[in-house]
């Protein structure tokens, strides 16, 4: 018996080590997390909070920009350009002298009409004269009334004969006004078509002149969206060369007729520029606010539209509850929806695919945990 109790104790300390071993091991397993037991995991992208925030809806315009004035310049007489000051990009005043044409008859025809004005008034002085002498003369009976008609009548064609020489003097020298081309705005010159020694026909473009103090806008809305637009309605526009920035203008006037072909309205916008920053030509998207108010916003994608009744799917608690909701306006641009009942700023909904969790599953937000590997 001795023997075999020398024999037993070597392997019945191997066995109960084993056994131990087992048993420890075994125990840790059973402690281990099960994360079915835990509920559904969902990442922080699909839960969204609502806020309280501004929101605008409207429809969407597109264009390029124009300056609101503009004054294009053409020759009003044929002729040479003697001079062409202005030069792109200058700055001019309403009255800048730009451009003169030379005609060499405008010389000849102002001589002309400068000597017909002066023998015309010689003429009309001398016939007053001769009507004053034989009023004297017909008084005294010294001549015959006749005289004096015929004094009258002389002075008359005299008269005429001058204001017709004036006129002619005014016409010429409305010509030669003509040949100075000056600018009828103050702003900025856009266009120069003409140098120095160039012929130039009646109607000939020579220069642009901008004022840049206010651009100008022509954009086209779907008939079905005009009626949310309205004169003087704010219109946010974003302008390519400026990231980052917003500029706001106005709807100033909305043509009363469609386009038989499209559907579409033309509106006008104008957009004020202060310190010139906005240049004629550029890109610009914008949108006119139709309606804009504070309330409750939750992205787009949280809310569920069946049969008219919308819809949202609500975190409390770590449970998911079912929440219908009144919806007020839809921001397109930002894909937010204003929330008018059914649901608190700070309100947690799920988004996207999570939305179709079911109502009374638990979830919680954050990492899943791994279930531990198997040697």
């Amino acid at each position: 018996m001795s023997g075999d109790r020398a024999g037993a104790g070597p392997r019945g300390w191997i066995v109960a080590a084993a056994l131990v071993t087992a048993a420890a091991c075994g125990g840790k397993e059973k402690t281990a997390p099960d994360p079915a037991a835990q509920g559904a995991v969902l990442e922080q992208a699909d839960v969204a909070t609502a806020e309280m925030g501004q929101i605008s809806a409207g429809p969407a315009v597109s264009g390029s920009l124009q300056a609101a004035t503009e004054a294009v310049l053409r020759a009003e007489l044929a002729g040479t350009i003697a001079s062409a000051a202005a030069e792109e990009g200058e700055r001019v005043r309403a009255g800048t002298l730009l451009a003169r044409i030379a005609d060499p008859r405008l010389s000849e025809q102002t001589r002309s009409a400068e000597s017909a004005v002066r023998s015309a008034e010689i003429a009309a002085n001398n016939a007053r004269r001769d009507v004053d002498r034989y009023e004297t003369l017909v008084s005294a009976g010294a001549s015959p009334r006749r005289d004096l008609e015929s004094a009258r009548t002389s002075l008359a064609s005299a008269q005429a004969q001058l204001a017709n020489a004036r006129s002619q003097q005014a016409d010429v020298r409305a010509t030669v006004g003509d040949a100075t081309v000056e600018s009828p705005i103050t702003g900025i010159v856009s266009s120069r078509s003409v140098s120095d020694g160039d012929v130039v026909q009646v109607g000939t473009e020579l220069y642009r002149v901008v004022d840049p103090s206010t651009m100008r806008l022509e954009a086209s809305v779907p008939s079905e969206q005009l009626y949310s637009i309205r004169v003087g309605a704010q219109v946010v526009f974003q302008v390519r060369g400026y990231p980052g920035r917003t500029f706001t203008g106005k709807v100033e006037r909305i043509n009363p007729t469609a386009d038989p072909a499209t559907r579409q309205v033309t509106i006008h916008v104008s957009l004020p520029n202060p310190g010139n920053a906005l240049v004629a030509g550029l890109f610009a998207e914008g949108r006119v606010t139709a309606e804009a108010r504070q309330g409750i916003l939750v992205p787009a994608d949280a809310v569920a539209t069946e049969e008219g009744k919308s819809h949202v799917m609500r975190l409390r608690g770590g449970v998911v509850e079912q929440v219908p909701v009144q919806v007020g306006i839809q921001d397109e641009e930002t894909r937010r929806v204003e929330i008018v009942s059914g649901l608190a700023a700070g309100d947690q909904v799920l988004v996207g695919p999570a939305r179709e969790t079911a109502p009374g599953t638990k979830v919680r937000v954050g990492t899943a945990v791994a279930a531990p590997a198997r040697k």
